[in-house]
């Protein structure tokens, strides 16, 4: 039987894509100070349990 790595990272946001969504939404680039406070809060809103539950749903995990 496998070892499961309890630590191993799914799903992670990068700059990248914090910029991306500044851009499309305020036509502009986020400042370092933005993305500061966006690395600090934006966990707060993810739901990640509903994330998880919809994607167990969606590939008829059981």
């Amino acid at each position: 039987m496998e070892t499961i790595n309890l630590d191993k990272v799914i799903y992670q946001l990068t700059v990248e894509d914090l910029q991306t969504v500044a851009e499309d939404i305020l036509e502009r680039e986020l400042t370092e100070s933005e993305i500061k406070l966006l690395d600090e809060k934006i966990g707060d809103h993810i739901n990640w349990f509903d994330a998880i539950h919809s994607a167990m749903i969606h590939n008829n995990i059981k």
